[in-house]
């Protein structure tokens, strides 16, 4: 369907542009429509004491951001007057409500200027009225500004020949209404609440977040059927191993940054990625202009502290940009666990015990500096930055044995430079390139064997708790990577654009524990990668826009060098090439103005990742051995979006979902060891919804979701033969998510909110084994969860800044939460949260 339409549509002009058949008459675009936002709730400002005593009048010429809803959300003072004039017709201003501005019948952030007149009751005016005019349309319907009784001071508002600019949808919104097979979250919200990104992400329709344990533990993510590192993340197109926020995406700040893009089955070519089940990416505060900064601080239980800032300045004049982030991250992880310990008699008994050997530390920032809004590029910025983790292990993957002496550590510094511009011929650049340089260290070199109490229970005959050796592991890793995107603008309507993305990795290290016994030492073997993935895509509109197509076709390259270790202590070669390639086609067409239908499929493959063949040096095994997977991946979607009513404002979409998967590469466990290895076939069938109500005074928002999947061995040979058929262990098949939130305004002061938000998630049972192994009563399974927080924020504009507080508790009814292989999450635990912003 969407193929031939692009045969219908998109080829004639094609075949223009390459000078076959007859020229072609284009019919100019119509300009847009667009409707001014309008006043429907005005707010008198009260009159400043000291201007009011010294009989002054003014007039306070401001300029309003309004989102789609109409709401203001900003109110800058073009020219300050003094005498307490710009404060109060700024905090009035924040507290006014218009209906938004519409563009081609749907409504749109916009921003206004506009002009606020105070005056003493003597001089009180008519209420003005005027035609102001607006960018390429009508003019702003006039209002009239109520009148103040005569004895009264007042402050009457003026529409005097004001300009209104639609902003026209957000990066957000041009996601949401885009082709692509992706669900965006905005953080605005989140960021005042005491979460991390797993928590945020595990609350989207499709999403699972598993994790080993409390802050800093391995988190594994799964979207839509697949998981791991089969869904890449990404921060600002640049992929978030190499971005410096370390390995794990659980530990990236919310509050650094501004929204979240998931990408379900379908990865636009611009990412150069070659990901198997989606891609998520993580986008940084976009706004690029003045002067700004932020900064909060969480503390929580089991001694929990995070810490994050972040500023900003831009120089008009010249367009010279500084920006600096930083975090800080710590935790005992000492919370409660149930575990299994011997008495005195020899008896095992089920104890409550709490984590001893669980602490977790990091901290990170970045610089960075460069020019925006250029005539000659719309940026370029240089960004260095680094970080540093450190994260004890408590126990083994099963979490049957405890460990006492076993550390890991990860460090690393790199830089990237970023350029992109638009160039009047219709072409687009956006490239970006950098280094990076990672380090991990793994020390297990005690000598007891401890119980859960944290006792040393037991001398080892040699010192090492993970294996029947010690280990002093060092792995360093070097990567240079480059992303190339170019788009060329074909007509007003149709985009080409092209993207080459290589990557190359190379990796030394060393196990000093072995060389100190003078063993050969498998780390020191040769290790090298590169990757490299180009992609190709055409986007076309048609029917005014109702209809989007985006057909695309990519290859993939991987050259491995490494040398296996054989059993005579000698070193051979094992290299090996791959060469392949995919297709996909997104389509989306609008029903009507509020309703939309998507369609989406690629042919998708993934390269295996350097941790997946070289190890990671800490918890991951080499496997030289390691084949790519495929998918053929197909999504089917339809979205409702009324925007506002008299009702308030409705949205809710439903989608199915069909992932095919060959030479699934899946984590093997061993002991406290992971080996990635590709296994079997996979076929994932699923469907998700979300519906979500606010109403007309934003007081109450509601939403919910639900997930339903059949993850499920589609191969009847190999290792896993015999379970051809049955459900993959380890995921549950039932999914689901709900929220409530509460919003009071104008409690303190007129500029204040008072918010109560309360989330809860259901994890249906699954098997931590294979479904048809064992009896009924010897199987091992993950009982149905149900989990509850609660954040209450309270919200203050003092000024220019914003300021809320914010306490956040998880686990509310203290249940028993078990993750992956039966791992226990944290019980209730209680956290408070202040942010500051400038």
């Amino acid at each position: 369907m969407a193929l031939l339409t692009w045969l219908a549509v998109g080829a004639p002009a094609l075949a223009q542009d390459a000078g076959e058949g007859p020229p072609l008459s284009v019919a100019p675009t119509a300009a847009p429509s667009i409707v001014p936002p309008k006043l429907v709730t005005f707010v008198d400002a009260t009159y400043p004491a000291e201007a009011e005593k010294a009989r002054l009048e003014s007039t306070v010429r401001l300029k309003l951001t309004l989102d789609a809803q109409g709401a203001v959300t900003e109110a800058e003072v073009l020219e300050p007057q003094g005498h307490g004039f710009d404060e109060a017709a700024r905090e009035a201003a924040l507290r006014f409500r218009f209906e938004p501005a519409w563009r081609d019948g749907v409504a749109v952030p916009s921003r206004i200027a506009y002009s606020y007149e105070f005056r003493l009751p003597a001089e009180a005016p008519v209420p003005a009225q005027a035609e102001p005019p607006v960018v390429a349309t009508a003019p702003v319907t006039p209002v009239e500004a109520p009148v103040a009784p005569a004895q009264q001071p007042s402050a009457d508002v003026a529409v005097d020949a004001i300009d209104v600019t639609v902003a026209g949808e957000s990066a957000a919104e041009r996601r949401r209404r885009s082709a692509e097979a992706v669900k965006v979250i905005e953080t605005e919200t989140l960021q005042r609440q005491a979460v991390d990104m797993g928590q945020v992400l595990s609350r989207t329709e499709g999403v699972g977040v598993r994790r080993a344990g409390g802050l800093g533990s391995r988190a594994r993510f799964s979207l839509a059927g697949l998981a791991d590192d089969q869904v890449r993340f990404f921060i600002d197109g640049v992929p978030l191993e190499l971005a410096g926020f370390g390995p794990d995406f659980a530990n990236v700040p919310v509050n650094l940054v501004q929204r979240l893009e998931l990408y379900q089955g379908v990865v636009p070519v611009r990412f150069g990625a070659d990901a198997l089940g989606g891609a998520v990416q993580i986008v940084t505060p976009e706004n690029v202009e003045g002067s700004r900064a932020s900064a909060s601080y969480e503390i929580g239980s089991f001694e929990t502290h995070r810490v994050t800032a972040s500023a900003q300045h831009v120089s008009g004049a010249t367009g010279l940009m500084l920006r600096a982030s930083g975090f800080f991250d710590s935790s005992p992880n000492d919370y409660a666990v149930d575990v299994k310990v011997g008495d005195a008699a020899g008896r095992v008994l089920e104890t409550r015990l709490p984590r001893f050997h669980d602490a977790f530390r990091a901290g990170g920032g970045g610089l960075e500096v460069g020019f925006v809004n250029k005539p000659w590029a719309r940026r370029l910025l240089l960004r260095a930055y680094a970080s540093t983790s450190s994260q004890e292990i408590q126990h083994d993957t099963t979490m049957k044995t405890a460990y006492g002496e076993v550390d890991s550590a990860n460090s690393s510094g790199g830089a990237t430079l970023r350029f992109e511009q638009t160039y009047t011929s219709g072409i687009v650049v956006d490239a970006v390139g950098g280094y990076v340089f990672r380090r991990a260290r793994l020390t297990d070199l005690g000598t007891c064997a401890y119980d859960w109490f944290g006792k040393c229970v037991a001398d080892l005959p040699q010192p090492g708790e993970l294996e029947d050796r010690a280990i002093d592991r060092h792995v360093s890793q070097h990567t240079g990577f480059a992303r190339l995107n170019l788009g060329w603008s074909l007509a007003p309507q149709q985009m080409l654009r092209l993207t080459v993305a290589p990557t190359f990795v190379s990796r030394d290290g060393e196990d000093q524990a072995l060389t100190a016994l003078s063993k050969v030492d498998p780390l020191t073997a040769r290790r090298g990668l590169y990757s490299q993935v180009v992609g190709l895509e055409h986007e076309l509109d048609a029917l005014d826009e109702r209809l989007e197509n985006i057909v695309f076709a990519k290859s993939y390259t991987q050259l491995a060098r490494a040398d296996r270790l054989l059993p005579d202590n000698t070193f051979a070669p094992a290299n090996r090439d791959t060469f392949t390639f995919g297709v996909g086609d997104s389509l989306r067409y609008r029903l009507s103005s509020q309703l939309t239908a998507k369609a989406a499929y690629e042919w998708a493959t993934r390269l295996p990742r350097p941790d997946e063949i070289f190890g990671d040096g800490i918890l991951i095994d080499t496997n030289l051995d390691l084949k790519p997977e495929s998918s053929h991946n197909l999504n089917l979607e339809l979205a409702l979006d009324t925007r506002e009513t008299t009702n308030g404002a409705f949205r809710g979409s439903v989608m199915g979902f069909a992932r095919f998967t060959d030479q699934l590469i899946i984590p093997l466990g061993r002991e406290g060891y992971f080996t990635y290895q590709n296994v079997f076939a996979a076929r994932s069938l699923g469907a998700m919804g979300a519906v979500g109500w606010t109403s007309p005074d934003q007081f109450l928002s509601l939403d919910g979701n639900v997930t339903w999947q059949d993850i499920r061995n589609a191969s009847s040979e190999g290792a896993f033969g015999t379970f051809d058929g049955q459900r993959i262990p380890n995921r549950p098949a039932l999914l689901a998510n709900g929220s409530a939130r509460f919003q009071w305004s104008g409690l303190a002061s007129s500029r204040d909110e008072l918010s109560l938000t309360w989330n809860t998630r259901y994890i249906h049972s699954f098997y931590r084994g294979w479904e048809k192994l064992g009896t009924q009563g010897s199987k091992q399974n993950i009982e149905a969860q149900l989990l509850h927080s609660l954040a209450l924020t309270y919200v203050t504009r003092p000024a220019r800044a914003t300021l809320s507080w914010t306490v956040d508790v998880q686990n509310l009814t203290d249940a028993t939460a078990m993750d992956f292989m039966g791992v226990q999450r944290p019980g209730r635990s209680v956290s408070a949260k202040v942010v500051a912003e400038l």
